[in-house]
C-alpha cells in the first residue's frame, strides 16, 4: 500500500532541501507536487486542498533548527499533518458494555464483509482474549452464512445458525440470547450487501441496529475504490451511527486514497486494515505508523508486533543457544529461518515495513521484492530435496548429490551450489547477531544474498 504516492512524495521533498528558511517561493513548486501526488493517489480533491493549505500555513516562515535540514523540517511538517488527517492516535474498539458487546458488520457486497468478520473474531479471541460468537443475518445469500460457519470453525469460536426463512431481527435478537445463556464476551453480527446503496438495504440495517444497539457498528469497505470508498462511507454514516471504518484489500492498493480521505469526509476512524486473504491478515490501524510508511520511514513497530506473533520464540531461543555452543548454523536452521519468515507475510511484508533511508524506489524494488520471494521457495525446494544427513552438514555434498538434489528440487545444479553457498554466508551472519551489533550487521550482510541486495541500513 502507498508505493505510488511514496515514491512521488519521497522524490518531492529532496526538492526543499538546502534552504536556510522555508518561504512560500521555495515551497510553492513542493507543495504543487504534493497536491498532485495526493491526487494521483485518488484522494478525495477538497481533503487535498485542505491538507496542502494546512501543510503552507505551517511551514511558510519556519526557522529550521540547527540539528535539522530545511528538507526535513518539512517533512517533519507534512507527517504530523498525514497523522492529523487520518486521525491522530489508534482507536481501539469500545468493548465496555455488558456482556456480549454487539459488533454490526456493514458495507457493500464485495467489500470483504464476512471475512473480516472472521478475521476480527480471531483478533478479539488472540489478541484481547475474548469469547466470541459469530451469526449471519444475511438471508439473500445462502454462501455467506455457510462462508460464516466454516470461518467459526476453523477458528475454534461460538457459530449461531441461521437460515434464509428467518428475519435479520430475530437472527440477531436470538444469537445475543444465546450468547447470554453462554457468557460469551462479543458477538459479531455480519448483514447483508448490496451491490450499491439502496434504500431497502438501508431500512433493514437500520432495523437491525435499533433492535440490537451494538456498541461498535463498523463500516467494511473495500481500499481499492479510492475515494469512492469514503464516499460510500460517508452515506452509509448518514443512515447509520458509524463507530468505525475498516478498510479492506489493502495489499492490493498501490494508492492509498481511501486510508488519507475517509476519515476526513466521515469523521469516523479507521480502526483496522485488512491485509490479505488470511485469519491472522487483519491489523490495527495507527495513523503515526502509517504516515512513517508513506514518508519511506518504515514502521518498525508494527515490525516488532509482527514478529512477537509468528515468531517461534522457542525455536529462536534453542538456535540462539546452539550458535553459542558452537555447534553452527546448518540448513535445517537455514529452512526455518525461511519459513519464520513466510508466517510474517514473507519479505514483501517485512520491507514494507523497513525505514527505507537510502531514497530507494519502491517499484524497482517491488520487483527485487518478488524476486527474492521466488528465491525463497526455490532455497526450500532445495533444502527439502536433501537428506538429513545433508542438511547438518553440507559439506558432505558431491558433484553428484547436487545433481540429485537438482533433480529432486526442479532446478539446476547451480542453484544448488548458490544455496550452500548463501548458507555459509547465513553462518557468518549468525554468529555475529550473538555479538554486539549483531542485527545491524545480520540486515547490511543479508544484501548480498537478494537479487538487487536490500536497502541500506
Amino acid at each position: 500500500m502507498f508505493e505510488n504516492l511514496t515514491d512521488r512524495l519521497s522524490q518531492t521533498l529532496r526538492h526543499v532541501t538546502g534552504k536556510a528558511k522555508l518561504t512560500e517561493d521555495n515551497i510553492k513548486d513542493t507543495l504543487r507536487e504534493v497536491r498532485m501526488a495526493l491526487l494521483e493517489a485518488d484522494v478525495a480533491l477538497p481533503v487535498v486542498k485542505d491538507f496542502v493549505a494546512k501543510i503552507k500555513d505551517r511551514a511558510v516562515g519556519t526557522e529550521v533548527s540547527k540539528s535539522l535540514t530545511p528538507g526535513q523540517a518539512f517533512v517533519k511538517i507534512v507527517q504530523a499533518e498525514l497523522v492529523e488527517l487520518m486521525g491522530a492516535a489508534n482507536e481501539d474498539l469500545d468493548l465496555n458494555a455488558a456482556p456480549p458487546a454487539v459488533i454490526l458488520m456493514a458495507g457493500l457486497q464485495g467489500a470483504g464483509k464476512t471475512t473480516t468478520a472472521g478475521k476480527l473474531a480471531r483478533f478479539l479471541k488472540e489478541r484481547k482474549k475474548k469469547s466470541v460468537l459469530l451469526v449471519s443475518a444475511d438471508v439473500y445469500r445462502p454462501a455467506a452464512i455457510k462462508q460464516l460457519e466454516t470461518l467459526a470453525n476453523d477458528l475454534d469460536v461460538t457459530f449461531f445458525p441461521s437460515d434464509t426463512s428467518q428475519k435479520p431481527v430475530a437472527i440477531a435478537e436470538a444469537a445475543i440470547r444465546e450468547a447470554k445463556l453462554k457468557f460469551i464476551d462479543v458477538v459479531i453480527v455480519d448483514t447483508a450487501g448490496r451491490l450499491h446503496i439502496d434504500a431497502d438495504m438501508m431500512d433493514e440495517i437500520k432495523q437491525v441496529h435499533a433492535a440490537i444497539k451494538p456498541v461498535e457498528t463498523l463500516f467494511v469497505v473495500d481500499a481499492m475504490t479510492g475515494q469512492d470508498a469514503a464516499n460510500t462511507a460517508k452515506a452509509f454514516n448518514d443512515a447509520l451511527p458509524l463507530t468505525g471504518v475498516v478498510l479492506t484489500k489493502v495489499d492490493g492498493d498501490a494508492r492509498g486514497g481511501a486510508a488519507l480521505s475517509v476519515r476526513a469526509i466521515t469523521g469516523k476512524p479507521i480502526k483496522f486494515l485488512g491485509m490479505g486473504e488470511k485469519s491472522e491478515a487483519l491489523d490495527p490501524f495507527h495513523p503515526d505508523r502509517v504516515a512513517s510508511r508513506i514518508l519511506g520511514m518504515g514502521d518498525v513497530l508494527s515490525l516488532i508486533e509482527q514478529a512477537e506473533q509468528n515468531m517461534d520464540r522457542e525455536k529462536a531461543e534453542k538456535l540462539a543457544k546452539k550458535i553459542k555452543k558452537g555447534k553452527g548454523f546448518d540448513l535445517e536452521d537455514f529452512r526455518d529461518q525461511l519459513q519464520q519468515m513466510k508466517n510474517m507475510g514473507g519479505l514483501g511484508s517485512l520491507m514494507d515495513k523497513l525505514p527505507m533511508l537510502g531514497g530507494v524506489n519502491l517499484s524497482q524494488m517491488g520487483n527485487a521484492q518478488n524476486a527474492a520471494e521466488k528465491q525463497f521457495k526455490q532455497m526450500e525446494a532445495i533444502i527439502n530435496s536433501m537428506t538429513p544427513a545433508e542438511r547438518r552438514d553440507p559439506e558432505v555434498i558431491s558433484g553428484s548429490r547436487k545433481r540429485r538434489i537438482a533433480m529432486g528440487s526442479g532446478t539446476q545444479v547451480q542453484d544448488v551450489g548458490r544455496l550452500i553457498k548463501q548458507h555459509k554466508q547465513m553462518q557468518k551472519m549468525m554468529k555475529k547477531v550473538t555479538a554486539k551489533g549483531g542485527m545491524a550487521k545480520m540486515m547490511r550482510g543479508m544484501g548480498s544474498m537478494f537479487p538487487g541486495g536490500m536497502p541500506k541500513m
